[in-house]
């Protein structure tokens, strides 16, 4: 893969403005390994290989077990999340996935407001809407994530 530009330096204020929102984000309340698991789902349904590098391992850093992060993508069919964090799946794909769908299933959102404040649901659709906004500029302008030194020198 090729990358196409740099769009954090190519627009200086998109990044601040990101990086804004992601702070806000970060700041919610919604306990980390909660977030880092939306953020690595809607990475995935997006194909953005630099946030899934990214967020696969700050998760790890944060204390999630890689049986967890290897099987998010069949979460429906794993014991190993709980209602929370399946209602905050079930509506992270909903909302990556809304041109597909045009909605939001009443059942998924029933099951998130079972599991969660309003507040918690309105922090949870900022947190969704920053990762999927961090997957279209990484995917439109192909930035690769960050190599291994020995794995860049062999790939050259």
């Amino acid at each position: 893969m090729k990358p196409r530009l740099n769009p954090y330096k190519a627009a200086a204020g998109v990044y601040k403005a990101m990086m804004d929102l992601q702070t806000r984000v970060n700041n919610s309340g919604l306990e980390t390994s909660l977030q880092e698991l939306v953020k690595t789902r809607a990475s995935q349904i997006n194909g953005c290989a630099y946030c899934l590098h990214m967020h696969t391992r700050d998760a790890r850093a944060a204390g999630e077990t890689e049986e967890r992060l290897f099987l998010l993508d069949a979460w429906r069919e794993s014991p190993l999340y709980n209602e929370r964090e399946r209602a905050a799946l079930a509506f992270t794909e909903a909302l990556t996935r809304l041109s597909e769908t045009a909605s939001v299933a009443d059942d998924v959102y029933e099951t998130l407001r079972a599991s969660f404040t309003e507040e918690e649901m309105v922090e949870l659709v900022l947190l969704i809407n920053a990762i999927n906004g961090w997957n279209r500029l990484n995917v439109a302008f192909r930035v690769v994530h960050p190599m291994k030194a020995k794995d860049a020198v062999a790939a050259a």
